[in-house]
């Protein structure tokens, strides 16, 4: 007999070709040419990682992607494009397994125009970043799909256009719960008994088409169950889809086995009715997960407010989600641009290293347009906004997977509490089973279709996104936008915490400044404003509001800012800085928080700031008793004496920290297996925000946008901390709660199920009952929580 031999890239048997390359055999030239480019570029491990996991590339013509560069078309399909860097997300439908993921995240190695691509296996997207000067986006299209990879580009994908509910479940629900209303309908007269002739005559019929109903559901309706499992298995994970597959494949084979031989009318309704309602189930998830999505959008995420700029100059902080196009917005130095628009006034110097990855800037002059997200290094500049910011680039920042921290997600409470229980469902399966083959055999196909039917996994599925999906709403109505559901889990396992001083636990206001020096001058006072409103620096805007003349605007030179120092310009014909003493040349003195300022190089004055604290802020670190709390400041210790007052148990303080100090605290906090949550105001905390297991961005009234944090908290927010901490805790106990539920309906229905009491119909009824009372607990108990913690916003 001929052994069939199959390619060693595709796994597919040879049929046309046979190529023997390298000591290996491929199907085609094409997977022979794929291997090579991995073998060259040392990434062979691809093989490794999964067995026959390529795909075969296509025969297609090459030149089919040649219409992308036409400049219209390239500017449809890219997110984003400027200076030599495009971004475009494609569609890639073949993608299926670990090592698709890893190849299609490698691509920077093979191509070094590609400067990095990221994959979203779920919606089957492939996000990469290249340079547009040296690889025209048609050679990238071809590139992908000679790997075997050919991405999907159409109106639909163009447009962008996401697809919140996946039409196809739509379609497996419907035929479910037709075949489900329908064969409930015909095994009817069955149920009801009875030695009726014209029943007894025609049974063969209504099995027969109660059986023609069951199939399509059972190899259509139920295909992704069988995906899930499959993948799960290929690479050696037995997921939570493994006993429900068992299931459908005992109950329709047993169902099949009764027609045929006439023990009885088989169970082909039951089984319709289980699909019916796990199908449900994942709508009401996935339902679940849109609906956040528009909960969340970026309303939610984004700074609370921007500053708009009438035509008389006058400034006004309003809510981003009202700007409209042909508003007038000011961006200050290192502020994130919101919205795409066009520049009216200033010099644009613009760092996309949000977007692009890369820290280079690009010049604009007035009437280029600017894209949202990249950031502004330099003076003050007024743009018109011309997109919404639901249109805008930034909007799709939040999820960008150059931002998430790199979490497997497999720390959560579902799959670890998964991960046993199929095991132990199977176990407990093959147990009864032996045992009842040695009784009574008929009795054995009963019993093992009812464990694994009565042990199906889906209400345990269930109780996580439901769960997680309320409370991610509770919180945002509450101003406290987490996001993701394993944001919540990390926020229950916190033990420390640590604050960030000026704008967190601090704000300011006018009363607490007071000026020392020489008055300054009419003209002076001008000029200074006019300098302090390009910085994006809080004691600048707390000055800039504190300065009592009128709102004029004068063009800003020159303009230099020293991280930590100061900031420096010309206005007209007089050189001004800002900063700290050692900036202006000065000696600090009785270590106050002050501005210093000097006009061509003669020092003016100071103004001495007094941090004022939030309300309520000492009831808030006594309930806070459990934590381990830190402070750490950019400022110096001259307050050290009121924090200890204020926070009687913290821990530790740092003060003169820079950003980089900041993120080594953490750092070293982590070290001591210290499970930290940062709280900042999200510009200088940047990296410690990264490097926390939390970071919480406190938004107050400025354009603060960090892709970097977890959370994006309202500022009023931080002193009810506790609420929200002991409503992620409680999330936590609710999931167990409904894990508990579902294991107490397995356990009463196992006992019955093994010794052969429970009809296999009796346990697929049981199912939705246990998923019904899961999910109908978990709204309930979420509700309660949120009463408990936030009356108003629950």
């Amino acid at each position: 007999m001929e052994v069939s031999e199959n390619c060693f890239h595709c796994g597919q048997g040879i049929e046309k070709e046979r190529i023997l390359f390298d000591e290996r055999i491929f199907c085609c030239n094409g997977c022979k040419s794929v291997y090579e480019i991995l073998n060259t570029n040392n990434l062979s491990n691809f093989y490794e990682l999964n067995k026959t996991a390529g795909i075969r590339p296509s025969d297609d013509n090459s030149s089919q992607f040649d219409y992308l560069d036409t400049p219209e078309i390239f500017d449809k399909v890219t997110d984003f494009s400027e200076g030599n860097t495009s971004l475009i997300t494609f569609k890639v439908p073949v993608i299926h397994c670990s090592s698709c993921i890893w190849l299609l995240e490698s691509l920077h190695t093979l191509n070094e125009n590609i400067k990095y691509s990221q994959v979203n296996f779920t919606r089957k997207t492939l996000q990469v970043s290249f340079n547009h000067n040296d690889l025209k986006l048609s050679e990238l299209a071809k590139f992908l799909t000679n790997l075997g990879y050919k991405p999907v580009i159409s109106l639909e994908t163009a447009d962008k256009n996401e697809d919140h509910l996946d039409k196809s479940l739509l379609v497996k629900f419907a035929i479910a719960a037709f075949a489900f209303g329908n064969g409930m309908f015909l095994a009817f007269p069955e149920y009801i008994g009875g030695e009726d002739y014209w029943m007894e005559h025609y049974k063969g019929l209504f099995r027969t088409l109660i059986f023609l109903l069951a199939t399509p559901v059972v190899f259509y309706s139920a295909s992704d169950y069988y995906k899930s499992a499959w993948y799960g298995l290929k690479n050696k994970i037995v997921n939570i889809d493994v006993p429900i597959v068992l299931g459908i494949f005992v109950l329709y084979g047993r169902s099949i086995y009764e027609v045929v031989t006439d023990y009885g009318p088989g169970y082909f309704d039951t089984l319709c009715g289980l699909l019916f309602f796990m199908l449900l189930g994942k709508i009401f998830q996935k339902r679940t997960y849109s609906a956040l999505s528009y909960d969340r959008d970026y309303k939610s995420f984004y700074p609370i407010a921007v500053t708009k700029v009438d035509f008389e100059g006058k400034q006004d902080n309003i809510l981003l989600s009202e700007i409209k196009v042909g508003d007038r917005i000011l961006v200050r130095n290192q502020e994130i641009i919101p919205v795409d628009g066009i520049l009216i006034n200033g010099e644009g110097n613009i760092d996309n290293s949000f977007i692009t990855g890369e820290s280079e800037s690009i010049s604009k002059q007035p009437g280029d347009k600017i894209f949202a997200g990249g950031k502004q290094v330099g003076s003050s500049l007024e743009l018109e906004v011309i997109k919404n910011v639901d249109q805008s680039y930034l909007t799709q920042l939040w999820n960008k997977e150059a931002f998430k921290k790199h979490e497997t997600g497999l720390d959560t409470l579902t799959n670890n509490v998964s991960k046993y229980f199929t095991f132990i469902i199977l176990g407990i399966a093959l147990v009864a089973g032996t045992y009842w083959y040695f009784i009574d055999l008929n009795k054995m196909f009963q019993v093992v279709s009812a464990i694994l039917i009565i042990a199906c996994p889906c209400a345990l599925a269930l109780s996580a996104p439901f769960t997680f999906g309320h409370i991610m709403r509770i919180l945002g109505r509450n101003k406290f936008y987490v996001k993701d559901t394993l944001t919540i889990e990390k926020i229950a396992k916190i033990n420390t915490i640590v604050f960030d001083k000026t704008g967190t636990i601090t704000h300011r206001k006018k009363s607490n400044i007071k000026y020392e020096g020489p008055e300054i001058q009419e003209f002076d006072l001008l000029n200074i404003k006019t300098l302090l409103k390009n910085s994006n620096h809080p004691l600048s805007k707390s000055l800039y509001e504190f300065i009592e003349s009128k709102d004029e605007y004068f063009p800003v030179e020159s303009f230099q800012e020293i991280s930590g120092k100061g900031y420096e310009a010309n206005v007209r014909g007089n050189i001004y800085k800002i900063g700290s003493a050692r900036y202006n040349n000065q000696e600090s003195k009785n270590l106050e928080t002050a501005v210093y300022i000097s006009k061509n190089d003669v020092f003016l004055g100071k103004f001495i700031f007094k941090n004022e604290y939030r309300a309520k802020l000492k009831d808030l670190f006594k309930k806070l008793a459990n934590y381990k709390i830190y402070i750490l400041s950019g400022d110096n210790s001259s307050e050290e004496n009121q924090l200890k007052e204020l926070i009687p148990n913290c821990q530790a303080m740092a003060f003169n920290q820079s950003p980089e100090d900041k993120l080594n605290y953490i750092k070293n906090l982590q070290d001591k297996n210290l499970k930290v949550a940062m709280l900042g105001d999200g510009l200088n905390d940047a990296g410690a925000l990264k490097q926390s297991n939390v970071g919480i961005a406190i938004a107050d009234d400025t354009n603060s946008f960090t892709p970097s944090s977890d959370v994006i908290m309202n500022g009023d927010k931080v002193v009810t901390l506790d609420n929200y901490l002991n409503v992620c805790k409680g999330s936590i106990t609710i999931v167990k709660m409904t894990f508990i539920i579902s294991f107490l309906y397995n356990i009463v229905g196992l006992s019955y199920a093994v010794t052969g009491h429970m009809h296999p119909l009796f346990a697929a009824l049981i199912m939705p009952a246990s998923s019904i009372t899961v999910v109908t607990f978990t709204t309930v108990s979420t509700w309660i929580l949120g009463r408990k913690y936030f009356k108003k916003h629950a």
